[in-house]
């Protein structure tokens, strides 16, 4: 653990479990919030050592905080944009800081290591990673399926894509799976001799009807997305 402080912008849904690992493991943390709300709230956790209340999309308030050269600067901000314009004005006015950020697509991602973020904890691939690890442990692999069963409303499923779907011939780092609130894992492609493919990174592959992705999600949001994957171009909302 480095001996600077961790630095929080943003108190959303992922700040809290986060910050409470991160303290019991010994770390000093500050909170940076935009929210009136989120600030009251912070004022009343112990886990954080101080707490401001700035707009952070202004430069000169963010100049005015605290932030030493060993502070990590880690950006939480539940909109990808706000968390993106962010990033890079702490580049800009903090380029020796180390800058995380977290994202939960890969189009965050892309754009968060393109704003200057030092490293982005791509939850996206975490998630996926974590289950590839685990189905190469068949003990591991039962425990998951223990987890996944009728007591949860979290399944995995395999899904083809039909003739005529507005995913033929789209490369998979196009697809905004988060939109459609479903997890891809991995694939079958068909033109590999039905080899099983991980994404355990970003993985920049044409998909082909016949293909089969396996995905997880609610059971409703999974039947949703195979009901839309059956249209020739993708629905506007």
């Amino acid at each position: 653990m480095s001996r600077g402080r961790i630095i929080f912008f943003g108190y959303g849904k992922f700040g809290y479990s986060i910050a409470n690992e991160l303290v019991e493991k010994g770390a000093e943390v500050l909170l940076i919030v935009e929210d009136e709300l989120e600030y009251q709230s912070s004022l009343k956790d112990s886990r954080f050592k101080r707490s401001f209340l700035i707009d952070v999309t202004d430069d000169d308030k963010l100049k005015t905080l605290p932030i030493e050269l060993e502070d990590q600067l880690v950006c939480l901000m539940d909109d990808d944009h706000l968390n993106v314009f962010l990033v890079l004005s702490l580049k800009a006015l903090f380029p020796r800081n180390r800058i995380l950020a977290l994202s939960d697509s890969i189009h965050a991602t892309r754009k968060l290591k393109m704003a200057g973020a030092s490293q982005v904890i791509d939850l996206y691939s975490i998630s996926a990673n974590r289950i590839h690890n685990i189905l190469n442990k068949p003990i591991a692999t039962h425990f998951l399926e223990g987890f996944l069963d009728s007591k949860h409303e979290y399944s995995f499923r395999e899904i083809e894509i039909p003739k005529g779907s507005f995913l033929h011939e789209k490369n998979l780092d196009t697809i905004d799976f988060r939109h459609y609130k479903i997890i891809f894992i991995g694939m079958i492609d068909t033109e590999l001799a039905n080899s099983f493919i991980f994404v355990t990174t970003g993985l920049e592959h044409k998909l082909d009807s016949g293909d089969i992705i396996v995905c997880i999600g609610k059971d409703e949001d999974l039947d949703n997305f195979e009901d839309l994957i059956s249209y020739q171009e993708e629905p506007k909302e």
